[in-house]
């Protein structure tokens, strides 16, 4: 939705994960600007009175869709990608995205948009009128219907934004008596603690509010055959509630769900697949302005594995529609370091992201609420991330979850500027070595038991790779090998 004022809720979440390695590191943004400590703690009541709703989980992990092992997620900005901003315009660039290589589409929230108390002449995309329809300005429902069975067609799965913490202003719902949080004077309330005055908080004490939420969600997928939620600002919903969702959703399709989020591990145990990893991606901001290092990508990487309950993991990335529009661009975060980056997030564990845009080298902010076209002139990034995509998909030890090898830590002579990390699935190893720094580095990595014959990437040299490999790296320069 808009600026987030998350900041002291990601650096709780960190404190509590032990990630001292991060101290003074920044917070990060998400579409509304995720969740302020009073925020949260407005929805006590809610998590726990949820007990009156008959919770049916489902038994075991999160469920994983086989189709999701080795995928890339492609985020779309419907509105700004076309100058139309209409499903029908963004479907004929859907031959270019086959040709780029990305597996999943997930959709920003393509439902109508209150108008009372809107921001900007077309308002967020997260102040949702109508769970159960189009906005008109996208096209109509069959429009998107014809865009998801051609996306089918060409091997694409679908998922769509889900807004379950709050409505726009003019939703129907607002008609029915306990389905909003309330003041003392029995007005219907913005989520409490934030600045997000174009949405009205919905009431998770509400049963039937719940089952209708249910029912919307449903609706999607026996209407329209997605295969997938992106559920905004998870953690301000009771696990509960996502819990029984699932379940009930697993029974009409297996489906993938992720959610922004990064404080609520437990989303992970029986809801989700996936959550967002704005600490990797905090890092990486401040590595790439000098205020960060080499050795706590090293020490993140090792913790990763004991963060995250079975099969799940989170979703790196370097942009999306957040950080673009109210954090910068890449190019203004990473500058030099946004090849890199990029590279970080496709290698390290967990399912990488592309935000609309960045195969074309996308260095402008988009405006959120207001139309404001991405331009498509320069392709010239194209070949990067269809190489990185490509090695996503040709190496099990990057797969994502269970599917996927284990982070690594190799040893390494500068602690300070370089990293490098293997990951083995089976037969397969990947190593990586990065030089996180705008110095030239000499150094080199013990290669441990990962020695042996690799191909280097992009260009396929043959490299043996010694039990003490030297490795001399330009600025921002990394090495790739995999056999």
């Amino acid at each position: 939705m808009k600026r987030a004022i998350r900041y002291a809720g990601l650096l709780v979440a960190v404190c509590m994960l032990g990630l001292a390695v991060l101290a003074g590191c920044s917070g990060s943004s998400s579409d509304k600007g995720g969740a302020a400590a009073d925020a949260e703690n407005s929805k006590g009541a809610s998590a726990t009175a949820t007990t009156a709703v008959q919770v049916k989980k489902l038994t075991g992990p999160t469920p994983v869709p086989a189709w999701s092992d080795k995928a890339v997620m492609y985020e779309v900005n419907v509105r700004q990608y076309t100058k139309e901003g209409t499903f029908k315009a963004f479907e004929a660039h859907l031959p270019r995205l086959k040709e780029l290589g990305v597996d999943v589409l997930w959709l920003m929230p393509i439902y109508p948009i209150s108008k009372t108390k809107r921001n900007g002449s077309l308002g967020s995309y997260y102040a949702v009128d109508d769970y159960k329809a189009v906005n008109p300005e996208f096209g109509s429902a069959d429009d998107f219907k014809a865009l998801v069975d051609k996306a089918h067609e060409l091997g694409f799965k679908v998922m769509l934004d889900w807004v379950a913490n709050h409505t726009g202003w003019d939703n129907a719902w607002t008609k029915n008596a306990g389905w909003y949080t309330t003041d003392e004077a029995g007005n219907i309330v913005q989520p409490v603690g934030t600045d997000w005055a174009d949405v009205a908080d919905l009431n998770y004490e509400s049963a039937d509010m719940q089952a209708a939420m249910i029912d919307a969600m449903k609706y999607w997928v026996t209407e329209f055959d997605i295969d997938g939620y992106r559920c905004d600002y998870a953690s301000g919903v009771p696990t509960a509630f996502w819990e029984k969702a699932r379940a009930e959703l697993e029974q009409v399709k297996p489906l993938y769900m992720l959610a922004e989020d990064d404080q609520q591990i437990g989303l992970l145990n029986h809801a989700f697949n996936a959550n967002y990893d704005w600490q990797l991606y905090s890092m990486m901001n401040r590595i790439a302005k000098g205020l960060g290092n080499a050795d706590q990508v090293s020490k993140y990487g090792e913790r990763m594995a004991k963060m995250f309950p079975g099969g799940t993991y989170s979703l790196n990335f370097t942009s999306n529609h957040d950080e673009n529009s109210w954090t910068g661009t890449e190019y203004e975060r990473l500058k030099d370091a946004v090849r890199p980056m990029a590279a970080l997030s496709f290698t390290m564990p967990g399912m990488p992201l592309i935000y609309s845009g960045q195969e074309a080298g996308l260095n402008k902010r988009l405006l959120f609420f207001d139309k404001d076209e991405i331009p498509w002139n320069d392709l010239g990034m194209t070949p990067f991330y269809q190489k990185l995509i490509q090695l996503k998909h040709d190496n099990p030890a990057l797969w994502n979850g269970k599917a996927g090898g284990p982070y690594h830590t190799l040893a390494v002579s500068d602690t300070k500027h370089l990293v490098a990390f293997e990951r083995t699935k089976d037969s397969n190893t990947v190593i990586v070595a990065m030089n996180l720094s705008g110095e030239t580095v000499k150094g080199s990595f013990k290669a441990e038991a990962a020695t042996g014959s690799y191909k280097s990437f992009p260009d396929g040299a043959q490299v043996v790779v010694q039990s003490e490999q030297s490795i001399e790296l330009e600025p921002w320069a990394y090495v790739i090998y995999t056999k």
